[in-house]
């Protein structure tokens, strides 16, 4: 999503890819590539049951009520007041929400392989608690981000939206389906390292957007140095000043200084 968009919005919208955005671009691309070589294995969730088990669990009740609070005091609170100013705001609530959504499609894909299979998830309520989530949450999603876009820079809108959407994301599945339990030292270290190199990659592609760095001007923008102060002692200084009101032609080009 990061590359896709950056690139996209260069070409389709008009918008500036410098080659520090490019290079952004393509960490973005390799960390993302180590978190999946790094990533853990899914926790075998095979029913409706199971998925049910999962989300009484107090962990996972705990952490979504203090999302639910976190979005509602983001909605009725901070958006009306600092929506339109401050990124972040309208972005978070896509991102909190957005743990909704993942935890839905989870629990969605579960019941479409037990209605292929012949179970009775039409029956379940589960079921159908997971359709209204998922379909208000990818709502509240696209109305926000929408607002984001309309008022905030594409190429600056996604990469934090990736960012703070992955991050909700791995904290949530770390608390449902508890999948970091069985990763070793190295895959967690692989996963992370991953991680930030994806926020550099970020980092690259926002915070040098408005400068004019490509390799054809690469060596320019190197070498474009302020020359050094020239320093030069009282005496000059004062036979200046002192000379002003003289034409340059006029001026004496021999001094002498009594003291």
């Amino acid at each position: 999503s990061v590359p896709c968009s950056a690139i996209l919005s260069s070409y389709l919208l008009g918008e500036r890819l410098n080659l520090l955005g490019k290079l952004g671009c393509l960490l973005s691309l390799v960390g993302s590539t180590v978190m999946v070589i790094h990533a853990p294995e899914d926790e075998e969730v095979t029913t409706l049951e199971e998925m049910t088990s999962k989300l009484k669990e107090p962990g996972f009740l705990a952490y979504a009520a203090i999302l639910l609070a976190l979005c509602f005091l983001l909605i009725f609170y901070l958006a009306p007041r600092y929506g339109q100013s401050n990124i972040l705001i309208y972005l978070t609530i896509c991102s909190v929400i957005g743990a909704f959504s993942v935890s839905s499609v989870k629990g969605l894909g579960i019941a479409i392989k037990g209605f292929f299979a012949g179970q009775p998830v039409l029956q379940n309520p589960l079921t159908w608690i997971l359709v209204i989530t998922l379909v208000a949450s990818i709502t509240t999603q696209i109305n926000y981000l929408n607002k984001s876009l309309d008022i905030f820079n594409t190429s600056l809108v996604f990469p934090i939206y990736y960012v703070l959407f992955t991050t909700i994301v791995i904290t949530t599945s770390i608390i449902l389906f508890k999948e970091w339990v069985t990763m070793t030292v190295v895959d967690i270290i692989g996963t992370v390292c991953g991680f930030l190199t994806i926020i550099l990659g970020v980092f690259l592609l926002h915070a040098f957007k408005d400068m004019d760095v490509s390799l054809g001007n690469l060596p320019q923008v190197l070498q474009n140095e302020e020359p050094a102060p020239v320093t030069r002692d009282d005496k000059n200084i004062l036979i200046e000043v002192d000379n002003s009101s003289i034409a340059p032609e006029d001026k004496p080009k021999v001094f002498m200084l009594c003291t």
